[in-house]
């Protein structure tokens, strides 16, 4: 019995390096429609397709129809977007987070325990917040 395993330009192409690379397009993908999203063009198109559809009202006769496009529409959009924004401030966050713990690791007197505290209990944010207030007025 001869085993056959599909390879494209040497690599493998398994289910896990599918999943990883399907998972890289779409952070890339997120990255660049967060980004486009998030611009003046962007703003003016969204305010150039709502005039337009104000626009066409007379001429749908102002219809049930012609309201669910418009509402049907933003829905969707919002939807997406809610998921696809939410990637791009995870992994910025992450990125974010991994820095500060290279800086508290690399500094001889910081605390490596604060490293953790992304994943401590709120109690413990509370008491490290009131220990930083209480160092702050102890300071003025």
């Amino acid at each position: 019995m001869t085993v056959r395993t599909n390879v494209t330009r040497g690599t493998s192409s398994s289910g896990k390096d599918l999943e990883s690379s399907l998972h890289e397009r779409f952070n890339g993908v997120a990255d660049r429609v967060t980004r486009a999203l998030g611009s003046f063009q962007a703003l003016a198109a969204s305010i150039l397709i709502v005039v337009v559809w104000a626009l066409t009202g007379p001429i749908f006769r102002f219809s049930d129809t012609w309201q669910l496009f418009i509402n049907t529409m933003t829905t969707v959009v919002t939807f997406w977007m809610v998921f696809v924004i939410q990637n791009s401030a995870n992994r910025e966050s992450k990125a974010t987070q991994l820095k500060l713990d290279e800086i508290i690791r690399s500094l001889a007197d910081a605390r490596n325990d604060f490293i953790k505290l992304d994943h401590a209990p709120e109690a413990v944010l509370e008491a490290r917040e009131e220990e930083f207030k209480e160092l702050v007025e102890d300071n003025e």
